[in-house]
């Protein structure tokens, strides 16, 4: 399978959030049935109206920072933290002197009890003459040549 690749960020924005909201673009990364993942960048004054939804959220700030509220509590958050949003709890967010991007994750429900049993795998041995087993494989990774004139340390890339 090959690697899947999203694109987010500058350039890929769009206007976003519940009505009232203003100076917030955001682009969703990922979304199904389990929950949803996506970009937040709030403008200086930028501002999420207080709302509520039925999932828990975790708003994590990656640049910048803000305001945030969580019911009746309201806090300054920074690059590096991450706020939790139970679900049906009324939550908001805003900026004042600064731009803030953010990471949100939101997992369906309040919890995960209708998942549960789901992710938990039992494994067993298979007996004689049972199919789907797999052999133990040997290998290593393929030999990868340093070409100097390939290398872009600008890119991260490692030697």
């Amino acid at each position: 399978m090959p690697v899947e690749v999203r694109r987010f960020g500058v350039g890929w924005r769009r206007p976003e959030g519940p009505a009232g909201t203003t100076g917030l673009e955001g682009q969703v990364i990922h979304s199904d049935a389990r929950g949803l993942i996506s970009e937040l960048a709030l403008a200086r004054g930028g501002r999420i109206e207080p709302h509520d939804n039925p999932n828990t959220t975790w708003f994590v700030v990656i640049e910048g920072g803000g305001w945030v509220q969580a019911g009746d509590e309201r806090r300054r958050v920074a690059a590096g933290e991450a706020v939790l949003w139970p679900a049906g709890e009324t939550h908001a967010a805003w900026t004042d002197a600064s731009e803030m991007r953010a990471i949100v994750v939101e997992f369906t429900g309040a919890d995960d009890a209708h998942l549960r049993g789901i992710l938990e795998g039992i494994a067993r041995r298979l007996g004689p003459g049972e199919e789907g087993g797999a052999e133990r494989g040997e290998g290593r990774l393929a030999e990868r040549p340093f070409d100097p004139a390939r290398h872009d340390r600008s890119e991260g890339e490692p030697l």
